[in-house]
């Protein structure tokens, strides 16, 4: 009887990936539930070595391996291998190869230029600030916080999690569009999909006492969904007339902590103004800027608008105790 040698030679291939990846995200949450954090990872990370008065910074071995890695999927994805090609759409479905994690930001991210965040020592803060006014400031790397800009919007009202839920329920398409076009983001709860998210009991929504904390984000890319969206918010008003916008919003909502530290792979700069509940910020500049970049604090309230480049600066963010926080986000550019 012949034997496909093509066919073995797929499947032991496949096999192969399959059991990588596995490995590769058993390490990762073995990293995080041991306790391990961002701190810890940039320090295993990133070593750096004075030479005379200069200081060159190094890769260790760990985040070169990750490096070619990512390196590797990377190649063969743009050169389309079809063998590699066809196992990742088989095994791991049309989403990403791997997980959103440090090792990966780190592997993968950049060089930063530090004059973007060198002598910045803390957020700059506007009131009741123009287009004309905000001109200088457009598309500066600087973070900034609009106190109160979006006040006027009736976002502030209508958006809770109730308000989110119907607007799914009842258009055609929406749980399937996060799916299959937009993104999800759970953290650290245990749901999969949004309609998880939508399914949650009345009690554990509020957040009564012995529930499970929950913070969860999605990209809105369905076009009856953003169009209903958009009825409650505008884009910043402050913002250049001939500013590019992004064709999807994001929400963030739930409690506790937020975001973990990350930065972002966006196209654009990035707006997010606060609906509900009172965040905390907390910027981190690149490893590589540390010698000359400081961290920042600052806290935001209902009706401000935070514009930050999450694409220079690791960011994360703590919701005040028992709050719950509810966001609409977006790019410009």
């Amino acid at each position: 009887m012949a034997v496909n040698n093509n066919s073995e030679s797929y499947y032991d291939a496949q096999e192969k990936v399959k059991k990588l990846y596995e490995k590769y995200l058993f390490l990762n949450e073995k990293l995080l539930n041991c306790g391990v954090s961002i701190e810890d990872l940039q320090k295993v990370c990133w070593r750096r070595k004075p030479q005379k008065s200069q200081k060159h910074t190094y890769l260790t071995p760990c985040c070169l391996l990750i490096a070619s890695l990512v390196a590797a999927v990377c190649l063969s994805i743009l050169i389309k291998i079809p063998i590699i090609e066809s196992i990742m759409k088989r095994t791991l479905g049309s989403r990403c190869l791997v997980p959103n994690n440090y090792f990966v930001w780190e592997a993968t991210r950049p060089v930063t230029d530090c004059n973007t965040c060198r002598n910045v020592s803390e957020v700059l803060i506007f009131e009741n600030i123009t287009r004309n006014q905000f001109q200088e400031y457009a598309y500066s790397p600087r973070p900034m916080l609009m106190k109160g800009a979006a006040n006027h919007w009736p976002a502030m009202h209508s958006f809770n999690y109730s308000f989110l839920k119907e607007i799914y329920e009842k258009i055609d398409g929406a749980y399937e569009s996060v799916e299959d076009e937009c993104q999800i983001l759970t953290f650290k709860t245990e749901f999969k999909s949004l309609e998880d998210v939508f399914s949650m009991s009345e009690s554990r929504v509020q957040m009564k006492e012995g529930e499970k904390p929950w913070y969860v984000g999605w990209s809105n890319c369905h076009p009856d969904v953003l169009s209903e969206m958009r009825q409650h918010y505008e884009m910043p008003h402050f913002l250049p007339q001939d500013a590019e916008h992004a064709r999807m919003d994001y929400i963030f909502i739930g409690y506790d902590q937020g975001a973990v530290m990350h930065i972002d792979y966006i196209s654009r700069l990035m707006w997010q103004a606060q609906i509900r509940g009172h965040k905390t910020w907390r910027l981190v500049p690149p490893p590589d800027c540390e010698d000359v970049c400081s961290p920042l604090t600052f806290r935001v309230d209902p009706g401000d608008i935070v514009l930050l480049d999450t694409r220079q600066w690791y960011h994360d963010t703590h919701i005040d105790a028992g709050e719950l926080s509810l966001t609409v986000s977006s790019e410009y550019g």
